[in-house]
């Protein structure tokens, strides 16, 4: 943590104390007869601008929900702030949230690094950071420290847990493998799982290399890769820097079996110029693909569309992004009915952690919202899909995605 962050930090954990200890007297902050206002931080402009789609769904699905009389007779205010994927600025946002907007709750946080460098404080002050969109294994783990935080997307670790298994399942005595990770917590996370995943068989890996995501490009660490004579290549990369991946091979004439993180996976990412660069990809699935034809006709994918149409201007149905908010937003809006209509911050934190939630319309047949006070991984299945002719095609059994 950078000296300017952490004096971030320490001057906003003092002020959430100060807010929530004024507060007390005055009821739930956040709450009123007729409102609830919660708030968020993501990338709404820059290079993981894509990732703003899962707050405009949640948004939209609010809006939906609102429109249909909000929960227990409250409408949800949802206020969420621009922090172009730099977690310096995740923090002044929240401390904006905090105090000027006095939030009921954090959700939907968008990024590893962020969420973690807000959650010493939420925790101290006792506000709320739920279903995190991040996939970091400690959202879920590290309960007892972080008792108010908890995250929403499979654990990172045990997604590279799964690449690895279907590598050794479909080429193990042949496979060399060359890893491109994020150089920060989310990268390291899932190339411990990777090869935690790998078991004996770690030796299969030939090379990986680390990027920065303050850099500009990976093209040199693509082509170091290229260099180790590996025919596999794992992409555990967000944003430019997966897309940069495919095109550098490609570019370089190197064709390996890829597999690409679920963070980069979106439709709108792997379609790329020439058509072929993706093909043969694998990945995994937890929500519902709007642009996979195996979902065109499906009753979750159509109540999207007829929400995006109707809450997010210029938003497009076949952006899976925002119906990875939208899920997210619904089990948020499940977790605060069951909270009741006396609602208050610890009455939240209890229902998040008694999830067991089946009819999540966004989400995959056969992956389910589960939480119980020691198990805080609401999403622990998935399902593998491979890019083929332009789109993804699922296969395989949903499997567990539970550390």
């Amino acid at each position: 943590m950078t000296r300017n962050l952490l004096v971030l930090s320490l001057a906003l954990a003092a002020l959430a104390v100060a807010s929530v200890a004024g507060a007390t007297n005055a009821g739930t902050p956040g709450v009123s007869s007729s409102t609830i206002t919660i708030g968020s931080s993501g990338p709404l402009t820059g290079e993981a601008a894509a990732a703003a789609g899962v707050l405009r769904g949640a948004d939209a699905y609010f809006k939906y929900v609102n429109a249909r009389g909000g929960v227990n007779g409250r409408k949800i205010d949802f206020k969420y702030l621009d922090d172009a994927y730099d977690p310096s600025k995740t923090v002044q946002n929240v401390r904006e949230l905090i105090q000027q907007d006095n939030v009921f709750a954090l959700f939907a946080v968008v990024g590893t690094g962020s969420n973690l460098a807000i959650r010493d404080f939420t925790n101290a002050s006792g506000i709320p950071q739920v279903f995190s969109a991040s996939g970091a294994t400690t959202l879920g783990r590290d309960y007892a420290k972080y008792p108010w935080t908890i995250g929403y997307l499979p654990p990172y670790s045990e997604e590279g847990q799964i690449y690895a298994r279907h590598i050794l399942a479909t080429n193990g005595k042949k496979a060399k493998i060359a890893v491109l990770y994020q150089s920060d917590d989310y990268g390291k996370d899932m190339l411990a799982g990777f090869r935690k995943g790998l078991g004996a068989k770690k030796n299969l890996i030939v090379q990986t290399v680390g990027y920065d995501p303050t850099a500009s490009d990976v093209q040199s660490q693509v082509a170091q890769l290229k260099a180790s004579g590996a025919n596999t290549f794992a992409i555990f990369a967000f944003g430019k820097f997966a897309i940069q991946s495919f095109v550098y091979a490609n570019k370089l004439g190197w064709k390996p079996q890829i597999y690409v993180n679920d963070v980069a996976s979106a439709s709108s990412i792997m379609k790329l110029d020439p058509q072929g660069t993706a093909e043969g990809s694998i990945s995994v699935l937890w929500g519902k693909d709007p642009a996979t034809p195996k979902f065109a006709q499906d009753p979750g994918v159509k109540l999207a569309a007829t929400i995006i149409k109707k809450y997010v201007s210029g938003g497009n149905p076949s952006d899976g992004f925002l119906v990875a908010g939208m899920a997210e937003g619904f089990t948020f809006v499940h977790a605060l009915k069951q909270a009741g209509k006396n609602l208050t911050r610890k009455g939240l934190m209890t229902a998040v952690t008694h999830l067991d939630e089946a009819n999540n319309p966004f989400l995959v047949p056969g992956v389910k919202v589960h939480t119980t006070p020691t198990q805080r991984y609401p999403i622990s299945a998935v399902q593998l899909q491979r890019w083929h002719a332009g789109h993804w095609v699922p296969f395989g059994a949903v499997q567990s995605a539970k550390p």
